[in-house]
This record gives C-alpha cells, structure tokens and sequence, in this order.
C-alpha cells in the first residue's frame, strides 16, 4: 500500500512538473515571439521609410525626364512648324510666278489666234480666187483641147491603168522569179536535210561468199568419193563450189544471194556436225532454207522497226524481208527502201505533210522487187497488188505505182516518194549498173533452161560460163539429153548477150530408195 501511494505521488508529481515546465515553455516562447514581431516592426518601418524615400527620388527623376522630353518634343514640334511654314512660302512663290507665267501666255495665245483668224480670212479669200481661176482654166484647156473633163478624166483613167497593168506584169514575172529561186532553195536544203541525216551504207552486193574449214583435209571430205558430196551440194543449192589452193577455204559463187546463203550454213552445218553425205546434205540444206526464211523475216520486223511503221501485215513483212537478198545496180533493196522511207518521212515532216504515210510508202514503193522471180510483170505492177491485196491505203497504193512516172502523180506524198527514191539512187556509189545487168543475163540464162519441158531445176554457176539442168529422168533418156542440151544452147545464143561462151551441161540423175524392216 505505501508503495502504491508512493508511485501515484510520483506519477502526480511528474505531471505537476510536466505541466510546469509546458507552461514555462510557452512563457518562453511568446517572450521570444514577441521580441521578433518587435524587430520585424521596426525592421517593416524601416524598409517602408527606405522605400518611401527610393520612390521620392525615383519620381523626381521620373519628372525631370518627362519635362525634358516634353522640351524635346517642343522644340522638335516648333521646327517641323518652322520648316511647313517655309516650303508653304516658297509654295507660295511658286504658284504666284506660274500664274503670272500663265496670264502672260493667255496674252500671247489671244494675239496668235487674231493672227490666225487672220490668215484664215485671207487664205478663205486666196481659195475662193484660185477656185476661180481653176474653172477659167478648165474651160480654157477643154476649148483648146476639145475634150471635156469627163473625157480628159476617162483618157486619163485608161493611160494609168495601161501603165498599172504593164508594171504589175513586170512586177508578177519578178515575184515568180524570185518564188521559184526560193522554192528552189528551200527544194535543196530539205533534201540536203533529208540526205545528211540518213546515212545508211551503199555497198555493192558481192556475187561469192567465202566458208572457213578447219583443216585442208576438210576439203576432201566435201568433194566425196568421186565427187558426189560436191554434186549434192551444188544441186541442192544450185551454188556452185569452188575448191582451190586457197588454205582452209570453199568460196560459193552465185548471183543469187539466197540460194548463196543457203549453201554457206549448209556448208557451215555440215562441218560443225563431220557427217558429210548425200542424205545428209539434202536435210541439211532443207534445214538451212528454214532458217534462211526466218532470217528474212526477221530482216522484215527490223525494217518495220527502224521506220517506225506499224499495222503491218505479217505476211507483207516477210515478203519485206525477202528484199535484204535483192539488188537493184548493185543497191542492197531492203536497205534502199528504209532509206527511201527515212528520206520521205523527213521531207514530209519539212513540208507539213503526213510524215506517216509517207514512211509507209517509201518502205513499201519496191515490195514487188522481192516477187520479180516468181509473178510476171515489172516490180511496180506487182507491188500494187502486192499492196492491195494486203488492204494497203489508196495513198500508198498510188505512191507504189507513180514512183517510177508510169502514172502521172496525183498526191503530194507520191511526188515525195519519188524524190526520194531518186535521192537514194542517185547518192554516189549507191549503185553499178555492171553487176545488175550481170544478174540479169544471170537470170536470164536460168529462165532460159528452165522453159523446156522435162527440166526441174537449172542453174547458172561459173559467173554465167555454165548453166547445170538437172533434168525429170523419167521424161528425157540418155538420147533426148544431148538434143536437149543443143537447143538450149541454140537458144541462149539466140536470146542473150554475152562474152566468150556458156556451157550446157544436162544431169539425169535416176535414184531407187527401199527401206529394210
């Protein structure tokens, strides 16, 4: 119990002191807080009171600036015054002198114009007088002369328009003159034009080609066993194979390019493949001509795309193409008609015409050049039914059949096909009429053979000294052979021209074929 009563009157007397020493705390404190507020007060005053005086200045200063500037304003207003006042003056001046100025040219225009009034007056005065005078001369000059003045006017009349008429005919041959010197000009710069920017080759086609072997013992192989490969070959082809010293070499002479072709990648095939016979030459050589037709072709579409034509039928393409193996004068004919179309297009284009159709044309005007072997007739009928059978346009038709004059021009894309052609033609070197009349005898000779009956194929080779006919062996025997080959020979002596002599030679081939099973 003591214990208890201790403990409570020591928790009791805690408190008391916790609670004293609070109270003492807080005493403290507010003592302290106050002597702060006290010093922040007198520290408030102080700055309010520094603050007042900054402000005192800085309104005096404030002042003095603004009157200062008020001053500057003053004086900067007063002498923009100043100086309107004195350009108003000399304003002023101005206009007093100018209307002075003014009243004095006042003065001076009245006098001028009672001056002229003036002279008016006397001029009225002088036309009226002359007037006068004018019908007494005219009355004097009409008794004189015993016209009137409408007949003097009349006779007058007809000298001016005698005079008018001579020199407008002096004047109209002048202008003629001078439009056909221009015309000419002009004539010669287009084509000058049209031939500088064509520059296609002009060769002259060569009548031989000429196959690299591998070895000379090549040679050989190709002429057979008692010549029976080179007889294939040249039956086949009708090319004729000239084996000579010349190292690892066959030249092909032919006048006709195609049949020379076929013959060269005959040749070329046979070599390559090492079996060389008979049987074998005649597949290849049928192998070589297909490929010969689509090389012609192909030849075709090129020139088709080079002159920019389009809408052209395909079989009218090929047929084209056949010309890259046909000269005219020693002229390349497919060459000569892209050139043809090229020179037309440009002077159309130059002329304001259509430059189209007149492509077309030039591409198309020797077409029947390509059929001359196989259709009778000269190349310009051929080619207008070569054109209108493949549905060409009336224009091109007419360009086709007046390039060569047989008809009488009637367009003006005609005219320039035909000044083409003879541009393309008449270049320098562009064509030898030696080696076209030399393929023609060629020709000839062949057609020559070939119209008697029994012969199936006839070929001239050795330049034209030899004309080889294969003959139908089951239509002309052993004894018809020799009066054959005489009236051949009667006949080309008969029909053709030409130095030293041809000789006929007649092949009667029989062959019996039987397969084993």
């Amino acid at each position: 119990m003591p214990v208890i009563i201790a403990i409570a009157v020591g928790v009791v007397c805690a408190l008391v002191f916790g609670f004293l020493g609070v109270l003492l705390g807080i005493q403290y404190r507010k003592r302290v807080a106050e002597a702060e507020i006290g010093s922040a007060e007198q520290e408030a005053k102080r700055i309010i009171e520094e603050g007042t005086k900054v402000a005192d200045q800085k309104k005096k200063e404030t002042l003095i600036e603004a009157k200062e500037e008020i001053l500057r304003s003053k004086n900067e207003l007063d002498r923009e015054i100043k100086d309107r006042r004195n350009e108003l003056s000399r304003l002023e001046r101005r206009c007093v002198a100018r209307e002075e100025s003014l009243d004095r040219k006042l003065d001076q225009l009245e006098k001028k114009d009672e001056t002229l009034n003036q002279k008016i007056k006397e001029y009225e005065d002088l036309t009226a007088e002359v007037e006068g005078l004018k019908v007494k001369e005219f009355e004097k000059l009409e008794e004189l002369s015993g016209l009137t003045a409408e007949s003097a006017k009349e006779l007058l009349i007809a000298q001016v328009e005698e005079q008018a008429r001579f020199e407008a005919a002096q004047k109209l041959v002048e202008i003629e003159n001078q439009l056909k010197e221009d015309a000419d000009e002009k004539a010669r710069n287009i084509i000058s034009l049209a031939i500088s920017r064509v520059a296609s080759e002009q060769v002259a086609e060569a009548t031989v080609s000429v196959v690299a072997l591998p070895n000379d013992d090549m040679k050989g192989r190709i002429i057979g066993r008692e010549g029976r490969n080179i007889r294939a070959v040249e039956t086949a082809t009708g090319v004729d194979l000239i084996i000579d010293d010349t190292p690892e070499a066959i030249t092909l002479s032919s006048f006709d390019p195609i049949r020379r072709e076929v013959a060269r990648l005959a040749l070329e095939k046979l070599i390559a493949d090492g079996r060389i016979h008979p049987t074998r030459i005649e597949e290849t050589v049928e192998k070589a001509k297909k490929e010969v037709e689509v090389r012609i072709k192909q030849a075709g579409e090129k020139a088709v795309f080079e002159t920019g034509i389009h809408g052209l039928n395909n079989e009218l393409v090929k047929i084209l193409g056949r010309l890259m193996y046909r000269t005219s004068y020693g002229q390349n004919v497919l060459n000569h008609s892209v050139e043809v179309s090229h020179i037309a297009g440009i002077i159309a284009d130059e002329l304001g015409v259509d430059g189209t159709v007149a492509r077309r044309a030039g591409l198309l005007h020797d077409i029947g050049k390509a059929m001359t072997q196989e259709i009778e007739g000269s190349h310009v009928q051929i080619g207008v039914e070569i054109a209108k059978k493949y549905k060409e346009s009336k224009d091109v038709i007419h360009a086709i059949e007046a390039h060569h004059g047989d008809v009488e021009p009637r367009t003006i894309t005609a005219l320039i096909v035909q000044a083409a052609d003879a541009i393309s033609a008449a270049r320098p070197g562009a064509r030898r009429e030696d080696i076209e009349n030399f393929i023609k005898r060629l020709q000839k000779l062949e057609e020559i053979s070939s119209s008697f009956p029994g012969v199936e194929k006839a070929y001239a080779i050795q330049a034209g000294r030899e004309v080889r006919v294969m003959v139908k062996p089951e239509e002309v025997n052993d004894q018809n052979m020799v009066l054959l080959a005489r009236d051949i020979a009667h006949k080309i002596e008969g029909e053709l021209k030409y130095p030293g002599q041809i000789k006929v030679n007649i092949i009667r081939e029989s062959r019996a074929t039987e397969f084993a099973k």
